[in-house]
């Protein structure tokens, strides 16, 4: 259905921007526990002959006018069976003020040509008639409903039947509120989400029940431009997320020390040299990257680790949307809600992020930023572009799997030759951290890592824990490329009258 949406803005004359953002707008409502309007993302832009830019509308610390006490107070520790065990706060002390629709405005006004009114108008209409439940919201929901929604009954409401039980895939979904909510986006643009009605209506539920976002917040809130993180992988010249992402930092050292990867298929000696770069980057943000004070120093600082010189940087649960047109202009958008926290302003409709309470953000504490300070993010949507013209947009949800999906898929195709479709498909590996701080392999069928004397556990099949990526390519004159995870429910579209 997203997909869908973008295609139908680009055949109305809109260009890429207009098309992903649209796109991820309908994601935003379709994909429910997955994400939702009160989420953060970054966007990616690579304008034809211009720099690369990342729009920053991540989640930000709130409590501008919290008390002492208020900004003391725990939310709620639960462990989600998802991905074999992850710890999460939820509740009212977890929720970040949220940044997407903030950016994507921002993207809208500066880069798209269709009216904002015509961009949300897609995710309005499927939010007034209902949207069938996707199985990956379905599996989603079901692992991790009682932690998330345990203590809050009424926000999960719209996702059960009459008789409690979860509703199945293609179920019909109407979330009461949302559509007012997005028609009252739609008319009277962002302003009422962060100012307006809407902005009132969240406030007052967070100072009702205890949480640190208040209407100081919401209306303090800005999204920035910066120069995206720029790296070379072979012949394509790459642009990712900088600072505060600290999943692009990651992505980028990745892609510099998996350069030497010879050509040819993942052998047991390819794996284990994947295995070794992983466990340097991944292990470096968590050491420094997590707890940094200075994020932007500690990213320059882990790329001359990874073999690059710092003066030659150029700045650096979750849905993604890709989107190339025939004019060469790239965008990539990735929105993040956290794992949720189970609080929906009543009259709204939207669900709101658990972003304070995602523990691999926030290793100084919950609550250990200023008021006003970007929350670091796994984020990391990247484009990119090759000598002989091709432009692409890639990226993926999966929280610190993000980066690892991305990565092997990029190796996949830009270094080993894989087709699109075979690389984001492909079994993938990612290094996890276990309780006690030791790092384990976990893998796909199909990645030789039983071949190799490592901690490890094995997948039984492909699994949405190790991200959804999509990505699409645009090679002139007239050739588009793309391809869906098969992990995860993604789509694609082609629009033929505008090529994007």
């Amino acid at each position: 259905m997203a997909a869908d949406a973008g295609a139908e803005i680009a055949a109305d004359g809109g260009n890429a921007v207009d098309a992903a953002i649209a796109a991820s707008l309908v994601q935003l409502v379709t994909e429910p526990g997955v994400v939702s309007l009160g989420a953060g993302a970054i966007i990616v832009i690579w304008p034809p002959g211009a720099q690369p830019v990342m729009i920053d509308c991540t989640s930000e610390m709130p409590g501008r006018t919290a008390s002492a006490e208020r900004l003391a107070r725990a939310g709620l520790d639960v462990m989600l069976p998802y991905g074999g065990g992850t710890p999460t706060t939820v509740g009212y002390a977890s929720v970040a003020t949220p940044g997407a629709l903030a950016g994507y405005d921002l993207a809208a006004r500066r880069y798209a040509r269709m009216p904002w009114k015509a961009l949300v108008a897609p995710a309005g209409l499927i939010a007034r008639s209902g949207f069938p439940l996707s199985s990956a919201s379905e599996r989603y929901i079901k692992q991790t409903h009682s932690g998330i929604f345990g203590w809050n009954p009424k926000a999960l409401r719209p996702l059960q039947l009459d008789d409690g039980r979860i509703k199945r895939a293609g179920d019909r979904i109407i979330i009461d509120g949302l559509a007012d909510s997005l028609s009252a986006i739609a008319e009277q643009g962002v302003d009422t989400f962060y100012r307006g009605d809407i902005a009132h209506l969240i406030a007052s539920d967070m100072e009702v029940n205890g949480g640190l976002l208040g209407l100081p917040d919401l209306e303090a809130y800005r999204p920035t431009v910066a120069p995206a993180l720029e790296v070379v992988l072979d012949d394509w010249h790459l642009a990712t997320a900088a600072a505060p992402s600290v999943g692009g930092a990651a992505l980028a050292a990745m892609l510099l020390m998996v350069r030497d990867i010879a050509h040819g298929s993942w052998t047991p000696a390819m794996a284990a040299r994947l295995i070794e770069a992983q466990t340097q980057v991944l292990g470096i943000r968590r050491r420094k990257l997590d707890q940094s004070a200075d994020l932007t120093r500690d990213i320059e600082a882990l790329l001359e680790v990874a073999g690059r010189r710092a003066s030659s940087l150029t700045s650096p649960s979750t849905v993604h949307t890709s989107a190339v047109d025939a004019n060469g202009l790239a965008c990539a958008v990735t929105a993040s809600a956290g794992y949720g926290s189970g609080v929906m302003p009543p009259g709204t409709g939207i669900w709101m992020n658990n972003t304070l309470g995602e523990v691999e953000l926030n290793r100084r504490g919950f609550h250990a930023l200023s008021p006003g300070a970007r929350i670091p993010t796994n984020m990391a949507p990247t484009t990119g572009r090759d000598p002989e013209g091709s432009v692409l947009a890639i990226g993926s949800p999966g929280a610190d799997r993000i980066t690892t999906a991305i990565l092997q898929t990029l190796t996949n195709f830009i270094h080993l030759d894989m087709p699109l479709k075979e690389a984001v498909n492909h079994a993938r590996l990612h290094v996890d951290w276990a309780v006690d701080g030791a790092p384990c392999v976990a893998f796909e069928p199909g990645m030789p890592v039983d071949q190799l004397d490592v901690p490890q556990r094995g997948f039984d099949a492909l699994d949405m824990y190790f991200g959804g990526v999509c990505v699409v390519r645009h090679t002139p004159p007239d050739r588009f490329d793309m391809a869906a995870d098969i992990r995860r429910t993604g789509g694609m579209a082609l629009s033929p009258c505008n090529g994007s």
